[in-house]
C-alpha cells in the first residue's frame, strides 16, 4: 500500500484586542445585544467613510515583530468584494497586494523535536457580522455587532506535517499574542479562528497535492479531529483513483466529518482593488524601534529567567508559563513570600487543582498574590499546619480573605500549649491500651497510628513535630 505525507497549511484569525473597532469608534465587546455595537460605517450606510484605528496598526505590528517577520513600512488596504448577508458592504476591507508584515516564523516543539514553521504574511482587515440560524422559526438573522472588529490574518507556509504539528503552532501563537496583549484569542468566543488548508502527498513526492480548505473549526480538539479526518477521506479517494476536488469544506464536530461547502476561489473571484476611501500606512523606523523596545517578556524568555533566578525545573518554570495572567500572579507571589521554590509548589498543585475542579480560566482567578504569600509564610513559620492551610486557601481562591485574620479568627493557629499536648496525649494513650502495648514492646508502625490520632484530636494545633517529640518522650518514659 501507498505511504502518505500530510501537508498543512494555516490561516489564523485573531481577533485584536482594542475597545473600538477598525475604522470606526464602535465597542468590540463581546457579549452585547445584537447590533447594538453598530453605526453607520460598520453597518455599510452609503456615504459613511472608513478612519483608521492607530492601534490596531501598532498591534499588527507588535505580533510581527514578535514572529520574526519583514515589516512592510508601506503598506495600504484593499478591498475584497463578494456577496454575503454577514457583510453589509458586499465588500470587506482587507490587505492583498502590500499586507503589513511578511516573510516571518515562530519556532514549534513536539514528540518529534523543534522545528520552525514558517509565515508567509500578516495582514489587517476587518471582521464581517454573525448569522444566527434559527431553526423554530426556519430563518436567519444576522448580528452585526462583530462587523469591523478589528483582526489579524496570519497565513503560514504549508510546512505542518501533523496534527500535533498544527496545534502546537496554534498554542504557540496563542500564548504570543496573550504574552503581547493583543489579543485574548478565547477560540469560544470566536476570537481566534483557524481554517486548515490540507493535501496528501505520496511520501518522497515533491509535488503538492490538491488541497481542500476546512471552516468552522472553533477548538484545538476538532481542528486535530478534523485533520484526521480529512487525511483519510483524501487518502480513501486516491486510492479508489478519484480526484481529490480544490473546495471549500465545513466540519460538523458532532458528526466528525465534512461536507463541501463552494468550490475554491482564486484571488481574482473577490475583484481586489486598493480602497478609495484609506490611505496608504507609513510606518517609521522610529515606530518600529520604539515598539521592539516595549515587547514585554515572552513566554520562552520567562521560563528561562525561572530557571536561572528561581531555580525551577524546566518542566516546573513550562507549567507557570502557560498563561501570562497566572505567570504575573506566581512573580508576585513569589516576590513576596522569598520562597520562589514553595509558590511554584502552591500554584502547580493548589491553584491549579482549583482552577480545574471550577471550570476557571485565569483571568477569572481573583486572589490577591499577597494573602497566599502570607499564608506561605506561615506554614514556612509553622504557624499554621500544611493541611489547614490548604483549607484556607480554599476560602482565599474564592474569596480573597485575609489568611491572617481568619486564622486567628477561627483558632487555627498552632499553638504549643505543652498542657494540651499533655493532656491530649493521656487521653488517647488511655483509649488505646491495646496500640499502647504493641508500641511499648517494639512495633514501631503503630507510631504512626499514635501521631494521626493526635492530629486529629488537636485539629492544626500542634505541629507535627512537637506531637512525634512529645510522644517520643512519653513512650520512653514507660519503658
Amino acid at each position: 500500500m501507498k505511504q502518505y505525507e500530510t501537508v498543512i497549511g494555516l490561516e489564523v484569525h485573531v481577533e485584536l484586542a482594542t475597545k473600538t473597532k477598525i475604522f470606526c469608534g464602535c465597542s468590540t465587546e463581546f457579549g452585547g445585544a445584537p447590533n447594538t455595537h453598530t453605526c453607520p460605517v460598520c453597518t455599510g450606510m452609503p456615504g459613511s467613510l472608513p478612519v483608521l484605528n492607530r492601534q490596531v496598526v501598532e498591534f499588527a505590528l507588535k505580533a510581527g515583530i514578535a514572529a520574526n517577520c519583514r515589516i512592510n513600512q508601506y503598506c495600504r488596504f484593499d478591498r475584497k468584494n463578494y456577496f454575503y448577508p454577514d457583510n453589509p458592504q458586499n465588500y470587506q476591507i482587507s490587505q492583498l497586494y502590500l499586507p503589513i508584515c511578511q516573510d516571518g516564523w515562530v519556532e514549534i516543539e513536539t514528540s518529534a523535536g523543534k522545528k520552525k514553521i514558517r509565515i508567509h504574511e500578516m495582514h489587517m482587515e476587518e471582521d464581517a457580522g454573525k448569522l444566527i440560524h434559527d431553526e423554530w422559526e426556519d430563518c436567519s438573522l444576522v448580528d452585526y455587532n462583530r462587523s469591523g472588529v478589528p483582526l489579524i490574518e496570519i497565513v503560514s507556509e504549508p510546512d505542518m506535517r501533523s496534527a500535533e504539528e498544527v496545534i502546537a503552532y496554534l498554542e504557540k501563537l496563542r500564548c504570543m499574542m496573550q504574552y503581547l496583549g493583543v489579543s485574548d484569542c478565547k477560540l469560544q468566543e470566536g476570537s481566534m479562528r483557524a481554517d486548515v488548508n490540507l493535501s496528501v502527498r505520496e511520501v518522497g513526492s515533491e509535488t503538492f497535492g490538491t488541497r481542500t480548505e476546512m471552516k468552522n473549526l472553533n477548538s484545538f480538539k476538532a481542528i486535530a479531529r478534523a485533520i484526521d479526518g480529512e487525511r483519510e477521506r483524501q487518502i480513501e479517494l486516491l486510492e479508489m483513483g478519484r480526484a481529490v476536488v480544490q473546495e471549500t469544506r465545513r466540519w460538523d464536530d458532532n458528526k466528525e466529518s465534512s461536507h463541501a461547502m463552494r468550490s475554491k476561489e482564486d484571488a481574482k473571484d473577490y475583484r481586489y482593488f486598493p480602497d478609495p476611501d484609506l490611505l496608504p500606512v507609513h510606518i517609521s523606523d522610529e515606530w518600529i524601534a520604539r515598539l521592539k523596545a516595549s515587547q514585554p517578556e515572552l513566554r520562552e524568555e520567562k521560563q528561562q529567567r525561572y530557571q536561572e533566578e528561581y531555580g525551577l525545573s524546566a518542566y516546573d518554570a513550562g507549567l507557570l508559563t502557560e498563561s501570562r495572567i497566572l505567570s504575573e500572579k506566581y512573580e508576585e507571589t513569589a516576590d513576596l513570600c522569598g520562597n520562589p521554590k514553595k509558590a511554584a509548589n502552591w500554584f502547580m498543585v493548589e491553584v491549579l487543582r482549583l482552577m480545574k475542579d471550577r471550570g476557571l480560566e485565569p483571568e477569572q482567578v481573583t486572589f490577591t498574590p499577597g494573602h497566599l504569600a502570607d499564608l506561605i509564610q506561615m506554614v514556612e513559620r509553622k504557624e499554621v499546619s500544611a493541611q489547614n492551610a490548604k483549607k484556607v486557601f480554599e476560602k482565599v481562591f474564592e474569596e480573597d480573605i485575609d489568611p491572617v485574620s481568619y486564622i486567628e479568627e477561627h483558632g487555627l493557629k498552632i499553638v504549643e500549649d505543652t498542657g494540651l499536648l499533655e493532656e491530649t496525649l493521656q487521653k488517647i494513650l488511655e483509649e488505646n491500651p491495646g496500640p499502647l502495648q504493641e508500641l511499648l514492646g517494639g512495633k514501631e508502625k503503630v507510631f504512626g497510628f499514635f501521631v494521626g490520632k493526635m492530629m486529629k484530636e488537636l485539629k492544626g494545633k500542634a505541629s507535627p513535630d512537637a506531637v512525634r517529640e512529645a510522644l517520643t518522650k512519653e513512650i520512653e518514659k514507660r519503658k
